[in-house]
């Protein structure tokens, strides 16, 4: 334990222990934001809170779909381990959370927003409020019969509510999760929205109309949920409990275009990681060294002098807020698993170089389906058919995947240079090969005992037969998987 950890265990047993807000956005890339350099998009509130605490520069998720994401960052565990790996797999009522440690610590702990994490997991807070996701799930025909219109499809309209009807003589947890920036999109959301000519493409998209359109939509729903961060920034201070609140802004996942979201992509596994706890951080300060999703878990029962088990495999990061030069990884990794498509995939990365090992290459790398029915991919579809895609604009397109790739994010930083080939990167190669064996086997990541089928056809996007909601758990589909012969 660092010297800093001991200097909460210290507050915490003098009955000043802080509270926490862990908000969530729903499929927003890192660098969607003024605050990582995207002058298009103006982030404000979320600028703010960076300008007094700190800004983490290479910040990790241990995978880049929705539902896995949540899974390991409230048991603090790798996917693999939730038994929650899979898209729409809920949580095991088994799997051990750090919001039920907190209770037991004395928190008062709420779930306001997008929880997507199953029956099992409600009891893990005092307070439960699901947003409206009726939107958001595409009828068998592939279309979306929405129910929510307006600010409640933000997902955040019950933040500042929940804050108010805490009880005051209990430190808090808050977990808000929005729905923004999720699809599908609505036109005219703010007054003044984003215009096609704000948006900053990356080279792996072409450069249309429509495609801009859509990232414009896209930029507009990251603004509103801007809004509802600093609404919940005023209301702290309202209260009087601002500075002894520490707040973590971060994403659970990329943004949802091709390229991104589900993959192992920077685009897809890189989150913002934002810390403010005013006269615990240096205001304005940048923290450049590799922290991962999974160590918010140990952090938080750390911070509220919280009892665990060895189920968490996070490492504790309360140390780097103190000193921007402490180190607590070398290497970070990820996972990709079923996602609307079947596929397998893993990832380790240091500050230069990341090594991905496709383990199913004989797949197309798909986008998720809410991406693939999107107006960026519908063009990049029709492009590619008539021969007008770049090298870069061809990933989605390209069977059979290369089983490894390796990428130097200093001088390739959209990954469109695969080095796994190259005689002068073997060495690079073996290490970052080996780096991700050793976690594979530390983790007991194994070959999965079935493959799931796909649910969506991967050129129309329309629902296969096997599709059906809610979906099978990991339990369910290995027995209905055994009856039908085929797995022993």
């Amino acid at each position: 334990m660092t010297a800093l950890c001991c200097c909460f265990a210290q507050a915490d047993l003098a009955g000043s222990k802080p509270n926490i807000v862990m908000i969530i956005a729903d499929d927003m890339a890192w660098d969607d934001c003024s605050l990582y350099g995207n002058m298009g998009l103006p982030t404000p509130n979320i600028d703010h809170l960076a300008s007094e605490g700190m800004r983490f520069d290479r910040a990790f998720l241990t995978i880049s779909s929705c539902s896995p994401s949540r899974a390991s960052i409230i048991t603090g565990r790798y996917p693999h381990q939730t038994d929650a790996e899979q898209l729409h797999w809920l949580i095991p009522k088994e799997q051990v959370t750090f919001t039920e440690r907190l209770m037991k610590a004395g928190y008062w702990t709420a779930s306001v927003g997008k929880f997507h994490m199953g029956d099992a997991m409600k009891d893990r807070f005092n307070v439960v409020k699901e947003a409206d996701m009726s939107g958001f799930i595409a009828s068998a025909k592939g279309e979306f019969k929405e129910s929510a219109k307006g600010d409640v499809k933000s997902g955040a309209t019950q933040w500042v509510e929940t804050l108010r009807e805490r009880p005051k003589e209990k430190p808090f947890f808050l977990w808000l999760a929005a729905l923004d920036p999720h699809r599908p999109y609505d036109k005219k959301i703010l007054k003044n929205p984003t215009t096609p000519e704000q948006v900053t493409l990356p080279p792996y998209v072409p450069d249309t109309p429509e495609v801009r359109a859509d990232y414009a939509l896209y930029y507009d729903e990251i603004r509103r949920l801007d809004r509802f961060v600093g609404e919940v920034m005023d209301e702290l201070k309202r209260q009087k409990v601002s500075d002894n609140t520490l707040v973590l802004f971060i994403s659970d996942n990329g943004r949802p275009m091709p390229r991104d979201k589900t993959t192992l992509y920077d685009s897809g596994i890189r989150t913002p990681w934002i810390v403010r706890w005013p006269g615990k951080i240096k205001a304005g300060s940048v923290n450049g060294n590799l922290v991962s999703s999974v160590d918010i878990a140990r952090a938080f029962m750390d911070l509220a002098g919280a009892q665990y088990g060895n189920t968490f495999v996070g490492r504790n990061f309360l140390g780097m807020l103190q000193d921007s030069r402490t180190v607590i990884r070398d290497y970070v990794f990820g996972e990709k698993n079923w996602h609307d498509f079947s596929d397998r995939c893993r990832y380790v990365r240091d500050k230069r170089y990341k090594y991905i090992r496709n383990f199913y290459p004989h797949y197309a790398n798909t986008p998720s389906a809410d991406a693939l029915r999107s107006p960026v991919f519908r063009t990049m579809q029709r492009l590619h058919k008539e021969h007008k895609l770049n090298s870069a604009q061809q990933n989605c397109f390209i069977r059979p995947r290369p089983t490894e790739e390796l990428y130097d994010l200093q001088n390739d930083p959209h990954e469109l240079k695969n080095l796994a080939g190259k005689s002068e990167y073997v060495h690079v190669l073996k290490r970052m090969r080996g780096e991700l064996k050793g976690w594979q086997k530390r983790t007991d990541d194994n070959e999965p005992e079935f493959e799931a089928p796909d649910e969506f056809d991967r050129e129309t996007c329309l629902p296969l037969p096997v599709r059906h909601r809610p979906r099978a758990s990991k339990a369910q589909m290995l027995k209905q998987f055994r009856e039908i012969g085929r797995i022993q």
